[in-house]
């Protein structure tokens, strides 16, 4: 009589080279001492840290304030952009000292750049307790169709008030048509997430040599630690943030340039330094996997997820925002979104394919260099690039 077989019991899902992965138990304890996954947007913001020498800070007696110090010490040591940090209180003394508005700008748009890449590092630490909802790697062709999917739900407002005109009539129809896309927009993303962790999770293993060669790294700070620093970073985030709304219309007649230009392509570029940074390096190493988690996933989690969060948000606050991004803006949405899907569909790359692109992304920026866009979408535009769109998404 055979043996009856032996069931494997199987863990909560590993981040592996950016794909969920469902490890066994044996695997899990060959797993232990990596309590975070990594995703395509975390291994590309960990292309700019650096570990940090905890010699000195070891040799304190205090137990509490020896971990503080180790805490203080890898949160704003740990990074290569670390020279960046004293732009936060220079912008908050700008302000309160009534410098140049301009200056205020570019103090705040520096201080942006290391807070992303440490939020990005944070998260790592907490997201295992937080939910999964914070950073995901998508596989191509399913984030393809979700971004379709947000293409349409953006494209129907619009088309909607040109249709109809710009009546009262066509203005609340196209607001009620946002709201109910945005709902639509909010199942499809939550229908994901099922289809990547549960019924279709083979399609998201990682392979098996990806992580192969990578050091493992043990964690420094623990979840509450971790928590705190998330909670006072994002406060800081939201101060500059304000900063930046509050100034980029003189910073832009002082600079010369358009507060189009600036919100939509300078903002994003500046904001997510460290992740573009990152993807670069990745796609130099030929890991297109991760390069490819990082531009697909977050454009794909910011308009699926984020946009119309912000939607429902205003409508529970009695503000009325809508989806309807004006021509321009979502034009050259349909044209990115087209122009990366057939890009992707052979599953082939080149640096004909890379160049194309890269100039798809010039005549955008010029678009919008020499496109006067009104005030109340770009503080719209302005906090969707400080939470993260890449400007080739919007």
């Amino acid at each position: 009589m055979a043996a009856p077989p032996i069931q494997q019991e199987t863990a909560p899902w590993l981040l592996e080279n950016g794909s969920y992965k469902v490890l066994t138990k044996e695997a899990r304890q060959g797993h232990g001492h990596s309590h975070h996954g990594r995703t395509a947007h975390n291994m590309s913001s960990s292309s700019l840290r650096k570990k940090s020498d905890l010699t000195l800070v070891s040799k304190v007696q205090c137990g509490l304030l020896r971990s503080f110090l180790t805490n203080l010490q890898e949160v704003i040591l740990g990074t290569k952009l670390s020279i960046l940090f004293p732009a936060i209180p220079l912008a908050i003394v700008a302000n309160y000292c009534n410098f140049g508005r301009p200056w205020i700008f570019a103090l705040s748009l520096l201080a942006l750049m290391p807070l992303a890449e440490r939020v990005s590092f944070l998260t790592e630490y907490t997201k295992p307790y937080m939910g999964i909802m914070l950073q995901m790697q998508r596989q191509a062709d399913v984030n393809m169709l979700l971004l379709f999917l947000g293409l349409l739900c953006q494209l129907l407002p619009l088309l909607f008030r040109v249709a109809g005109g710009y009546t009262t009539v066509t203005t609340v129809a196209a607001l009620q048509l946002s709201r109910a896309s945005s709902i639509v927009m909010l199942v499809a993303y939550v229908v994901y997430i099922v289809f990547q962790l549960w019924t279709h999770r083979q399609l998201f293993e990682a392979d098996e040599e990806a992580g192969e060669g990578q050091e493992e790294e043990t964690p420094v700070i623990g979840f509450w630690s971790g928590f705190v620093w998330l909670v006072g970073m994002t406060i800081v985030i939201a101060l500059l943030s304000e900063y930046v709304v509050a100034t980029i219309e003189d910073a832009s007649n002082s600079w010369g340039l358009s507060v189009s230009f600036i919100s939509i392509i300078l903002l994003p570029i500046v904001g997510n330094a460290a992740e573009h940074a990152g993807a670069i390096i990745f796609a130099f190493k030929d890991k297109l996997d991760i390069s490819l988690g990082v531009a697909l996933g977050s454009s794909c989690q910011i308009s699926m997820f984020v946009i119309p969060v912000c939607v429902i948000v205003a409508w529970i606050a009695g503000i009325d925002m809508d989806l309807n991004f004006n021509t321009v803006e979502t034009g050259c949405l349909a044209v990115a979104i087209i122009t990366t899907a057939f890009t992707l569909q052979d599953g082939t790359s080149n640096y004909l394919k890379g160049l194309i692109l890269l100039l798809c992304y010039v005549v955008i920026g010029a678009c919008f260099f020499v496109t006067t866009t009104p005030l109340s979408k770009i503080i719209l535009y302005c906090h969707l690039g400080i939470l993260g769109i890449p400007s080739r998404v919007r």
